[in-house]
């Protein structure tokens, strides 16, 4: 299990990314808007690996679990496109 230490740091990590993500639209004479969503989607992915490795203790878990996990997110993001084409 991880320390009080480790959780305060991936929590402050967590914080920061959020701002980030903010100031991606704040600044609009740097970033442009496809910019902006491009730099979302990688802070939200990244803050989405923060938090299921380490506050749901995925990090801790054998691989096989971790192989299991990125198998079944594949198969729901197969789903959901097929689910768009459907839809149209």
């Amino acid at each position: 299990m991880a320390s009080v230490r480790t959780y305060a740091l991936i929590y402050v990590a967590l914080l920061l990314l959020g701002t980030g993500k903010v100031l991606f639209f704040e600044l609009d004479q740097i970033f442009t808007e496809q910019m902006a969503i491009a730099g979302t989607i990688v802070l939200a992915i990244t803050k989405s690996t923060l938090i299921a490795g380490y506050y749901q203790h995925l990090i801790e878990e054998p691989r096989s679990i971790t192989y299991l996990m990125a198998t079944a997110l594949f198969m729901v993001l197969l789903l959901t496109i097929a689910a768009g084409y459907s839809i149209q």
